[in-house]
């Protein structure tokens, strides 16, 4: 399908395109993370011209798939994580494509991603979940019908205050700690905190519909932990019940324990990584086998090509000499586009489009540059496409690859993917139904 250079044009804010419509338009608003070309620049140099560092392009339509494939398996509705700017991939366009793929919720950690959602139009039911006790912010949610994740009794005190300062009713869902120990209401505090939601909801200030948790060894699906934190959980929802509350969506599942764990499913799935197609269980199952298509893919162009003899150091330090007479290429990326400078002498990008070959990253990744070592018998050139990371399916390295050299796991691979680079979309986020994943 052809490449949509375009970002998010005024139609994605005035919320005047119909959610699943492909992108169309040339730049990102200025309120954006990825702005920074303005249009009298990009009218200087044509639509679509790259004017840094490279881009990243988003399979929109792989989203949409992969959404699908998750709603198909586990038949129950599916809240899309799209916290993070959709892990990287672009907030708005991601969350419409996940939504056409059949997600009944999204989610989002901190309210502000929740708003950007409601300006652009996009009217789903969104959960955001990462609040500070301020009631300010809590009374703008409301106005835009966010639902929230309480995971604290001063989040419960701030949401009673904005409810009935607004005259707003306030749409709950209770985060509850099973035992990951970040936020939550600790189980100790859960009786009082269930009595408060309850008398405030005869009050008719909150409605509580739903409660949840986050398992911290879903990635190891046979943990003790797991089963542990699914009866800390079960007893949780028995404590909300007791003190008159009906939550109707009980949530635990993450990407692991949505794809590896069926009796944790409950009223609905909240995968987040599985969505953009990366296995959240690398060590058992690679995308393909889990029915998942990776979306993004990372480009770039060489810089600069030159030709080095043995024993010639490289970059910062000197930390790589070349051990024979060879051809170096130039990446202008680094280390502030996201490159992990942690991967100097492990991670390769793949050259020579089809029927190319990965060669490794040497000597050490600077701030805007990275060198890789071509080869004695290279033949590229300046300004020749350099695919960083992708898919795999040409060979090229994955998100996987480089956290594999970094030491790191594939969410931070693609969510630290810097503001330098433009998005662009590809595809327009309908659903292909493929077949069912073997694994």
């Amino acid at each position: 399908m052809a490449d949509v250079t375009a970002r998010t044009d005024a139609a994605d804010l005035d919320g005047t395109r119909p959610p699943g419509t492909p992108v169309t338009g040339t730049l990102l608003p200025a309120a954006s993370p990825h702005a920074h070309v303005d249009a009298h620049l990009q009218a200087d140099l044509g639509a679509g011209t790259d004017v840094g560092t490279g881009h990243v392009v988003v399979d929109l339509d792989a989203v949409a798939t992969n959404v699908s494939s998750l709603a198909r398996r586990t038949g129950v509705p599916v809240l899309a994580v799209v916290k993070a700017d959709a892990y990287g991939h672009g907030l708005v366009p991601v969350a419409r494509a996940a939504l056409a793929g059949g997600a009944s919720w999204l989610g989002v950690a901190q309210l502000d991603e929740a708003l950007r959602l409601r300006e652009a139009g996009v009217d789903a039911p969104v959960l955001a979940w990462l609040l500070s006790g301020d009631a300010a912010p809590v009374a703008a949610a409301l106005r835009r019908q966010i639902t929230l994740g309480v995971s604290h009794p001063r989040h419960v005190e701030a949401v009673v205050a904005a409810a009935r300062a607004s005259g707003q009713v306030a749409d709950l869902h209770v985060k509850v700690d099973t035992g990951l120990h970040r936020n939550g209401v600790d189980l100790a505090d859960l009786p009082a905190v269930a009595r408060t939601l309850a008398e405030a909801e005869r009050d008719g200030l909150v409605a509580v519909s739903g409660v949840f948790s986050h398992l911290a060894w879903a990635d190891s699906p046979r943990h003790p932990t797991v089963d542990l934190q699914a009866a800390a959980f079960d007893g949780a929802v028995d404590v909300l019940r007791e003190a008159g509350l009906r939550p109707g969506l009980r949530h635990l599942a993450n990407s692991a324990a949505t794809l590896t764990r069926p009796d944790l499913h409950l009223d609905m799935v909240r995968p987040g990584l599985a969505v953009y197609g990366l296995s959240p269980v690398p060590d058992l199952a690679t995308p393909a086998e889990l029915g998942l298509r990776p979306a993004l893919t990372l480009r770039s162009r060489l810089a600069h090509v030159r030709r080095v003899a043995a024993g010639e150091g490289v970059s910062y330090g000197h930390a790589w000499s070349a051990p024979t007479d060879t051809v170096l290429g130039l990446l202008p990326l680094g280390y502030a586009d996201g490159l992990p400078r942690s991967t100097t002498g492990r991670a390769e990008v793949w050259v020579g489009g089809t029927g190319g070959r990965r060669v490794p990253v040497v000597g050490r990744v600077c701030m805007d540059q990275a060198v890789v070592d071509l080869g004695p018998g290279a033949r590229e050139d300046v300004g020749d496409e350099v695919v960083v990371l992708g898919p795999g399916l040409l060979g090229e390295p994955t998100a996987e690859d480089w956290a594999v050299a970094a030491g790191t796991i594939s969410y931070e691979i693609v969510a630290r993917l810097g503001s330098r680079l433009p998005r662009r979309w590809s595809g327009s986020g309908d659903v292909v139904l493929e077949e069912e994943p073997a694994w």
